[in-house]
């Protein structure tokens, strides 16, 4: 008896299984990114909390994104970036996780395996890099008493990415 080769018999059900699962890995991608600032700090210290108006701030964000779907919120590991977070975490019931601000490539990265909407909690200083390295536009730096933008990254077919910029309430200086 003649053995029978098992690459033909095999090809079909291969091509079946990856038109069946590629499609699956594509869907691994943030609906939206949205990318903010830590709100107004205090001027206490090495890591400073929020001042009511930061605090104001914060609520506002969660107010403004509690139905955008996030599944995912990211946030350096200072205080002020963490009480920014946390209105919405709260709103959502999801944990904030942290990211280490100089290793921006590695948040892009995560960030680019995962489903849902996310929320990246930053600075003044870092928040332009994440944004072109999301493949966004930035725009303008931050100047360091601005507090209120709040970017929306829409990833697109072909790796395009679409950038709003929103601003968040209370304007800065107000309250």
């Amino acid at each position: 008896m003649r053995p029978i080769p098992l690459l033909p018999l095999l090809l079909p059900a291969l091509v079946l299984s990856l038109a069946v699962f590629a499609p699956r890995a594509a869907l691994a991608e943030p609906s939206a990114i949205y990318l903010v600032r830590h709100a107004e700090k205090t001027d206490d210290g090495k890591d400073p909390a929020l001042t009511a108006q930061g605090q104001a701030r914060a609520r506002d964000i969660a107010t403004v994104l509690h139905r955008a779907g996030i599944a995912h919120i990211f946030s350096t590991p200072t205080l002020r970036t963490r009480q920014t977070a946390q209105p919405l975490a709260t709103r959502t019931g999801l944990a904030v996780q942290d990211y280490d601000p100089r290793a921006p490539q590695a948040l892009v990265d995560k960030v680019r395996t995962l489903e849902g909407a996310v929320l990246v909690v930053g600075h003044s200083n870092t928040l332009s890099e994440l944004v072109r390295l999301f493949g966004g536009k930035p725009g303008a730096e931050i100047a360091d008493k601005e507090y209120d933008r709040l970017y929306q990254l829409i990833p697109r077919s072909g790796g395009k990415v679409d950038t709003v910029l929103f601003t968040s309430l209370p304007a800065t200086g107000a309250l």
